[in-house]
């Protein structure tokens, strides 16, 4: 079984964007195009954010290949925080943004999905993942949360390390690596 996670192109939009259902911009699909230039496989699952979706449509349907959506591989939900930026947030209430950048997993977005809450609904998605699709080569286009998280939990890092793994927009990663110890941005 190999796996590849893709996370979505550029939007246009900066911020916690979590549960809102931006778009891609024209550099956001050419990053996701490039990114997989070369991938072949058997199936690609996705997140149902269009972001997500809209271009794992196109992809599968030009590879014929299987596509599944799936809500367990979406974003964290950043709560009363969707929608803003960093900056905003320092301005309104830096000690609350402070506490998520600290310790995100005891401190969680006002409002949003708790990091225990996220890990169990990406790791049950993942789990399920390996057992229905054993031996294939699978595609899953997500977010930057849910590939931090894959990482951390597969590579079993510090959780202080969770929000500092690299995860541009369009960026390829291998999980198969990840296990040698590397990981293949785009």
């Amino acid at each position: 079984m190999s796996f590849s996670l893709l996370r979505h192109g550029d939007t246009g939009y900066s911020g916690f964007r979590g549960r809102l259902d931006d778009p891609l911009t024209a550099l956001g699909w050419q990053q996701m195009e490039q990114a997989v230039a070369r991938w072949r496989g058997d199936r690609i699952v996705c997140s149902p954010r269009q972001r997500c979706q809209r271009f794992a449509e196109k992809l599968a349907a030009r590879l014929q290949v299987p596509l599944t959506a799936d809500e367990r591989f979406s974003e964290l939900d950043f709560g009363h925080w969707e929608g803003c930026t960093a900056a905003e947030l320092s301005q309104k209430d830096p000690q609350t943004l402070t506490a998520f950048w600290q310790d995100p997993w005891r401190q969680p977005p006002p409002g949003g999905e708790t990091l225990e809450h996220f890990c169990q609904r990406v790791e049950a998605g993942w789990i399920e993942l390996g057992r229905q699709y054993a031996g294939q080569t699978v595609l899953l286009i997500t977010h930057g949360g849910v590939i931090r998280l894959l990482h951390h939990r597969l590579k079993q890092t510090p959780h202080g390390d969770f929000l500092t793994y690299p995860v541009p927009h369009g960026s390829l990663h291998v999980v198969n690596d990840w296990m040698k110890n590397e990981s293949h941005p785009a």
